[in-house]
């Protein structure tokens, strides 16, 4: 039986929907749906490939949720009312002066592992809220927010967001969620408790090596077959835990630069890590023009550039923390989209790069469904 791969691409100005068969060389490319919105994040759900969810917003016209049933094909708008569970307090601003929270954005839709009707959002202000009937009825955990620390979360460059949210297969109560300017944060009860996961991070500006929270985690990554060991690309720094996230160690290693966005692990490697280094935290483009993949197959320290096909010239780009995905096919396949609109493919590993779309708008996120 053939098999193939769904990539799903968040834009600027609307979404895309690329298929390919096994082979990932000739590909189809259907969009844009929602021409015109901001796709923050497009996912589908692991327990039913067809059933897929995307965030769209608009300064002119809020925030939406839609879904589709049928691969992408058609979509409906579903229940788009995120509502904070109770008065819990205020946030920081960048300056430290308190702010009521306030709904902006959802940034990140997980769907649940095993049930196609059960999906996590990650939104601004950063909170999680769980709907289990399809993205009908939202909820918030609350939780999360009552940890404690809420009061001095404060917001990134990108605004004060839930922006990774990683559910772990062994354990299906236990939650990994990620916040600018916060930091990363555990639950082992479903969602009702929770504690902050960031002993040893350091992070310019916070005089206490200890501080339990302000750090700016980017995004961590896991492999499902070793949960305990995350990976992290913080604002500066690569990191690894082997705790489920009790401590973390830097793993930056021979990195050209320890700052950047997305990081991802191989589908059958849990210790081959994938980064995208970028310059500095104010320029945001790959050192010298050259766009470059790093690999480590050691779990970090010693990483590799990837390079072929990819432009080593001239190239100016980002890669956004939700813009990179891989496959689960034998032979894995890497994929990141830019910011420049285009998005690069891997049928092998990393070794050589194509871009399978050239001239998208801004690419915000990037997943893959594994079709059989």
């Amino acid at each position: 039986m053939m098999s193939g791969v769904r990539v799903l691409v968040g834009t600027r100005k609307g979404a895309f929907v690329l298929t390919s068969d096994e082979r990932r060389a000739d590909w189809h490319v259907d969009g844009p749906h929602f021409p015109g919105w901001e796709m923050y994040h497009l996912k589908g759900s692991p327990a039913d490939p067809n059933r897929l969810y995307a965030s769209q917003s608009s300064g002119w016209f809020g925030q939406l949720i839609q879904r589709s049933d049928d691969g992408g094909a058609t979509w409906n708008p579903v229940d788009n009312r995120f509502v904070y569970d109770g008065a819990i307090g205020t946030h920081q601003t960048f300056d430290g002066t308190p702010k009521p929270w306030n709904f902006t954005r959802v940034w990140h839709l997980e769907p649940s592992l095993t049930d196609p009707d059960t999906v996590y959002a990650g939104v601004e202000d950063a909170a999680l809220f769980r709907s289990t009937d399809g993205g009908e009825n939202w909820h918030e955990l609350p939780g999360l927010r009552r940890h404690g620390s809420g009061a001095q979360w404060q917001p990134g460059a990108g605004g004060m967001c839930l922006h990774t949210i990683v559910l772990d297969p062994a354990e299906p109560r236990r939650i990994f969620v990620a916040i600018s300017a916060a930091g990363a944060f555990r639950t082992d009860d479903g969602g009702s408790t929770w504690r902050a996961i960031n002993r040893g991070l350091v992070s310019d500006g916070i005089p206490d090596p200890d501080a339990e929270v302000g750090h700016c985690v980017h995004r961590i990554a896991m492999h499902p077959t070793a949960p305990n060991v995350l990976f992290m690309q913080k604002h500066w720094d690569v990191m690894r835990s082997d705790d489920a996230g009790d401590s973390w160690h830097e793993i930056s290693g021979n990195l050209p630069t320890d700052f950047g966005f997305a990081i991802d692990v191989h589908a059958h490697e849990p210790e081959t890590v994938y980064v995208v280094p970028i310059k500095s935290d104010s320029e945001h483009f790959p050192l010298g023009g050259k766009l470059q993949v790093y690999r480590s197959r050691s779990g970090g320290n010693e990483w590799e550039a990837l390079t072929n096909g990819l432009p080593q010239k001239d190239c100016y780009v980002n890669v956004l923390r939700d813009a990179m995905a891989v496959d689960s096919l034998e032979t894995c396949g890497i994929y990141f989209g830019t910011t420049g609109g285009q998005v690069y493919a891997s049928p092998d590993a990393g070794e050589t790069w194509s871009p399978i779309v050239r001239d998208l708008p801004a690419v915000l996120s990037v997943e893959v469904q594994t079709l059989w």
